[in-house]
C-alpha cells in the first residue's frame, strides 16, 4: 500500500471546502485549548476530511440526485435515533433552512420517537446465529404520514432506520424498493454514505463530549442552541450557494428521469463464520464503470488501484464523499504520531464489526491487528467468542468502550472513559479509540448495505 500519509498530504493541498466551523467541535462543544482540541490537533487530517464529509454530503456541488431538504430530513431522523440532541437541534435548524416545510420538521421527530430503539439488531448470518437480535422494523404506516413525506422521502427514513438499528439485515431487495420509488443508483450512494457517515459523526461527537465532562473541563458542557442555529444558517448559505440550488422540498426533489432497476443478483458463497481469512465482496447495485471514469472520480480513490474494486467503484458514484472519507480513514488508522498502537486501533475495528456483524470488515481488520503484532490467538478469540470475551485490563477497556460507542443509541459513559484511563490511555489515546471504533460504524454499514461478502 501506498504510503498513506504521503497520500494525505498530497491530496490535501487539492482540497477547495467551503469554511465553516468545525460540526464535531461544535456539537462536543470542545473548546479551544481543551485536551480533546489538542488530541485532534494531533490528527489534523482526520479532523480536516471528517469535516470535508459533512460538507461533501451536506454542502454538495449536485443535488440532482438528493435534495439539500432530504439530506437535512434524514440526518435529523438519524440524530434523534441516536438520542443526540445537539445533533437533533442542528439538524433540524438544516432542514428548516434547506426549506423542509413547516410542518416536516415535527413529523420526522414522530416518526423518529416512533421508530426508536436500541441497537445494533438483526440476524447473524454466519455460525453466531444464537447472538441474533430481534428488534422493531419501522415502516411508514399512517396514511397521513405517507402523504406528506411522499414516497422518496419514506423509503428514504426507512433505509435510514434499516442502516441505523438493523445494519446486518440490509439486503438487495431493500436497494430495489428505492429504485422503484424513484432514487436513482447514485442517489442511493449518497444516501447510504450519508446515513452511514453520522454514525460515525454523532458517536466522535458523543465520545468527546463524555471525555470532556469526564476530564471535568467545561468542553463536554452541552452546546447552546442559538449556535447550532447559526451554524445550520450557514451550512444552507453555503450549500445554497456551492450547488445553485434554491430551497428546495423532498417531495419536489429531482430524481432519476426513468425508473432504474437491480442488476442481476451476484453468485456468492455466504461465509460460515467470522474469520482472518481473506473474503471478496460484491456489490448489489451496479458500480461506476471504469470507461466513465473522469479525472475527479480517479482522484477519489486515492490509491489508482482501487479502480479495480468493484466497492469503490460504487462509491465512486459520489466522488467527492469517497475522496473525504478515505482520508478521514487513513489519518484515524496510520498516523503514528503517538497515540493508540496501531495493532490496538485495528482491535477496535474488529470489535466493532464483530458486534455490528460485517464478516466482511472484521476478516480484514482482525488480520490487519494481527500483522501489527497483535496475539493471532486473542485475535481469533475475539472472532470466535464475540466481544464479551475478555482479554486483560487494556484490551478489555478498548473493546468495552468500542461496544458501548457502537451501541445504538451509543451508551459510552464516564465508566468506559474511567477504564481506559486506569489502563494506562492518556487524551491522544482516548481519541485514537473512540475514532477507530466510530470510523468502523461507518464502513460495516456501508459493506453491509451495498452488497455482500463471499467466501
Amino acid at each position: 500500500m501506498t504510503d498513506a500519509l504521503t497520500l494525505t498530504a498530497a491530496a490535501t493541498a487539492t482540497t477547495t471546502t467551503t469554511e465553516l466551523p468545525d460540526i464535531i467541535d461544535a456539537l462536543a462543544a470542545i473548546q479551544p485549548g481543551s485536551p480533546q482540541a489538542l488530541a485532534r490537533d494531533r490528527r489534523p487530517e482526520a479532523r480536516t476530511h471528517a469535516q470535508g464529509s459533512f460538507q461533501a454530503l451536506f454542502v454538495p456541488a449536485n443535488t440532482a440526485d438528493v435534495s439539500l431538504a432530504e439530506r437535512a430530513a434524514v440526518a435529523l431522523f438519524v440524530a434523534r435515533l441516536h438520542d443526540q440532541p445537539e445533533a437533533a437541534a442542528f439538524y433540524g435548524a438544516l432542514l428548516r433552512e434547506t426549506g423542509g416545510g413547516p410542518g416536516l420538521e415535527p413529523l420526522i421527530v414522530a416518526e423518529a420517537t416512533s421508530a426508536a430503539g436500541a441497537g445494533p439488531y438483526g440476524t447473524f448470518h454466519a455460525d453466531n446465529k444464537a447472538e441474533s437480535v430481534d428488534g422493531p422494523v419501522y415502516s411508514v404506516d399512517s396514511v397521513e404520514a405517507a402523504y406528506a413525506l411522499g414516497d422518496r422521502l419514506a423509503a428514504a427514513l426507512e433505509h435510514a432506520h434499516l442502516l441505523v438499528l438493523h445494519p446486518r439485515d440490509a439486503s438487495r431487495e431493500h436497494l430495489g424498493k428505492l429504485l422503484e420509488v424513484g432514487w436513482s443508483t447514485t442517489g442511493i450512494v449518497t444516501l447510504s454514505q450519508l446515513i452511514s457517515f453520522l454514525t460515525f459523526q454523532l458517536r466522535v461527537a458523543e465520545g468527546l463530549r463524555v471525555i470532556g465532562v469526564h476530564a471535568d473541563t467545561g468542553a463536554g458542557a452541552r452546546a447552546a442552541a442559538h449556535d447550532l442555529d447559526q451554524l445550520a444558517r450557514q451550512a444552507a448559505a453555503a450549500a445554497r450557494h456551492r450547488s445553485g440550488s434554491h430551497a428546495d422540498t423532498p417531495s419536489t426533489a429531482v430524481g432519476a428521469s426513468t425508473v432504474e432497476r437491480l442488476p442481476e443478483a451476484p453468485r456468492v458463497t455466504q461465509p460460515a463464520r467470522f474469520t482472518r481469512e481473506p473474503l471478496g465482496w460484491k456489490p448489489w447495485l451496479e458500480p461506476l464503470p471504469a470507461t466513465e471514469f473522469t479525472q475527479q472520480h480517479r482522484d477519489a480513490l486515492i490509491e489508482p488501484d482501487r479502480i479495480h474494486m468493484p466497492y469503490f467503484r460504487l462509491l465512486a458514484r459520489d466522488p467527492e464523499a469517497l475522496r473525504e472519507r478515505t482520508l478521514t480513514d487513513l489519518d484515524i488508522f496510520f498516523n503514528t504520531d503517538a497515540g493508540l498502537p496501531r495493532a490496538e486501533r485495528e482491535v477496535a475495528a474488529a470489535a466493532s464489526s464483530r458486534f455490528t456483524g460485517c464478516v466482511f470488515c472484521a476478516s480484514v481488520h482482525a488480520r490487519f491487528a494481527v500483522e501489527q503484532g497483535a496475539a493471532a490467538d486473542d485475535v481469533q478469540r475475539l472472532l470466535d467468542e464475540g466481544v464479551r470475551a475478555s482479554f486483560g485490563e487494556r484490551w478489555d477497556a478498548i473493546i468495552g468502550a468500542t461496544v458501548a460507542l457502537t451501541s445504538t443509541p451509543p451508551r459510552f459513559s464516564d465508566a468506559e472513559v474511567a477504564a481506559l484511563e486506569e489502563a494506562g490511555l492518556g487524551a491522544l489515546e482516548l481519541l485514537d479509540v473512540v475514532q477507530a471504533g466510530a470510523f468502523f460504524n461507518w464502513a460495516n454499514r456501508l459493506m453491509l448495505s451495498l452488497g455482500e461478502p463471499s467466501a
